[in-house]
């Protein structure tokens, strides 16, 4: 998958009329970003979203981060990825995920193999695209690691350490794809950068099934409690100038990343993250020639 070595990850869409989405999208292209994930989390359709993001765009490679499986029938996530693939050959990746809310009685894993099975075998009038759909599997223990390794083409984690980049990387083995999302904050005031970033780990606190991954992580109660201790903090939310940021980011790609989603926190409401993004691509990109950023 040739998304280059770092991408976008944002929410930010989510909030904008679809005008300035293209806008935006637009000119994140011509920043010279070759990657774009986006989140099925509060309301937007995975795939209408894509499309859109797609439609406006002539280069840009939009990854969904994810859709969830329990959104829709694996025959519709059928239907929409091929007709995304044929429509954008080599654009669209379909990353999918378990996703919700907890569901008493069943497993994650089993739910994403049966998912999978479904995908597979199904019996469809709709024409075949040239180019084939290409997966990501969200992943975070070996065994789901495992599956994205063998069922897909590789895995894509959120909210990890870059020591969990390493051990994924194990389980993965060389050949599959591994892509990991990373917060960032262009702060350099460490009060004012770990009181942005525990608000944006918050959520992410109150919820068992992540205080079970922080704590697999090797994270103490004392790390988890309240909101979270500076090492958490620190280690989730890379904080502080551009340079200082992006040197952080390339640990990931030595851990063993083959990309790295990027999402840009601390933006104000009504704002956009373009400069932003721009002051990334500066930092991660300084190779790029002008005219292609």
């Amino acid at each position: 998958m040739d998304l280059g070595t770092f991408g976008i990850y944002t929410f930010d869409f989510e909030h904008q009329p679809a005008a300035l989405i293209r806008d935006s999208v637009r000119q994140l292209e011509e920043q010279g970003w070759r990657a774009l994930w986006i989140p099925e989390a509060l309301g937007r359709d995975a795939f209408t979203h894509a499309g859109l993001l797609l439609a406006a765009t002539r280069r840009l490679t939009v990854v969904n981060g994810i859709a969830r499986i329990w959104s829709r029938e694996a025959r519709w996530t059928h239907g929409a990825s091929t007709l995304l693939a044929d429509a954008y050959p080599g654009r669209h990746i379909l990353g999918l995920g378990f996703g919700g809310d907890p569901r008493p009685g069943v497993r994650p894993l089993a739910a994403m193999a049966a998912y999978l099975d479904e995908l597979d075998t199904m019996e469809t009038p709709n024409p075949r695209p040239e180019t084939p759909v290409r997966r990501l599997l969200a992943a975070y223990g070996p065994k789901m690691l495992e599956l994205a390794r063998d069922r897909a083409a590789g895995a894509h984690t959120y909210h990890v350490n870059t020591a969990h980049t390493a051990q994924a990387r194990e389980v993965l083995g060389p050949d599959a794809f591994l892509a990991v999302e990373h917060a960032v904050l262009f702060e350099t005031d460490p009060a004012r950068a770990r009181s942005l970033a525990r608000a944006h780990l918050h959520g992410y606190l109150q919820t068992p099934y992540n205080l079970a991954k922080f704590r697999r992580l090797g994270y103490t109660d004392d790390d988890l409690s309240g909101s979270g201790s500076d090492r958490f903090v620190d280690d989730l939310v890379f904080w502080g100038d551009p340079d200082t940021v992006a040197r952080k980011l390339h640990g990931h790609v030595d851990a063993g990343a083959d990309h790295v989603a990027v999402q840009v926190i601390g933006v104000e409401p009504g704002t956009s993250a373009l400069p932003r993004w721009r002051l990334l691509a500066d930092a991660l990109m300084p190779s790029e020639e002008p005219a292609n950023r």
